[in-house]
This record gives structure tokens, C-alpha cells and sequence, in this order.
């Protein structure tokens, strides 16, 4: 079992930045693969970023050269740095990750979700 924990949302003017953090606990060897998602009320949940344990990262385009996935595998945690944040971008974010445990099982886990909003 791997717990999740968001962290970093809140309310940003156009502009400006947001770094979340996704941080498991578990009896983790491993971060195989990560991604970020958002949903907008009314709209169906969509991939923002994704990344592997080899470094590979994809983005939607709708955030390329704006948004920054990262694994740190020390800390168990995923983030997502948030640059140039537009009002579009406004959503509740969850993170994603599959994970290697130490026994050598293999588990996917989602976090809880965390607001983020840009407004003046």
C-alpha cells in the first residue's frame, strides 16, 4: 500500500508560479513512472505531464515550456513546477505514479487532488 500526499496548490495571479508536491510513504524501492493530471469543472480529467525512471518527460502542449515534472527518488516524491500560470490553467491537480515496493510488487497509486486556481 502507498499513501499519497499533495501539497503546493492554492490561489496565483496570472503569471505567476506554483510548485506541487506528491509525496508517498510505503515500503517504496522505487518511482517506475509519474504524471501529473488536471481536471476543470466540467471538463474531463487530462494529462499535463508525465515522466520515467529513465528521465523521459512528456507534456500536453498546452503547458510545454511552462510546466517542469521531476522524480526525486530519495524523497519518494513527484513534483510539478508551474511557471507563466494562466487562468486556463486553473483545475484541481492529482498526481500519479507507479511504484516498485521493496518486496518487488508493482503498485499505482493516485493522490487526493489539489486545488490550484489563477486569478486577479
Amino acid at each position: 500500500q502507498v499513501q499519497l500526499v499533495e501539497s503546493g496548490g492554492g490561489l496565483v495571479q496570472p503569471g505567476g508560479s506554483l510548485r506541487l508536491s506528491c509525496a508517498a510513504s510505503g515500503s517504496i524501492f522505487s518511482i517506475n513512472a509519474a504524471g501529473w493530471y488536471r481536471q476543470a469543472p466540467g471538463k474531463q480529467r487530462e494529462l499535463v505531464a508525465a515522466i520515467t525512471s529513465s528521465g523521459s518527460r512528456n507534456y500536453a502542449d498546452s503547458v510545454k515550456g511552462r510546466f517542469t515534472i521531476s522524480i526525486d527518488n530519495r524523497k519518494n516524491t513527484v513534483s510539478l513546477q508551474m511557471n507563466s500560470l494562466k487562468p486556463e490553467d486553473t483545475a484541481v491537480y492529482y498526481c500519479n505514479a507507479d511504484y516498485l515496493l521493496l518486496g518487488g510488487r508493482r503498485v499505482n497509486s493516485w493522490g487526493q487532488g489539489t486545488q490550484v486556481t489563477v486569478s486577479s
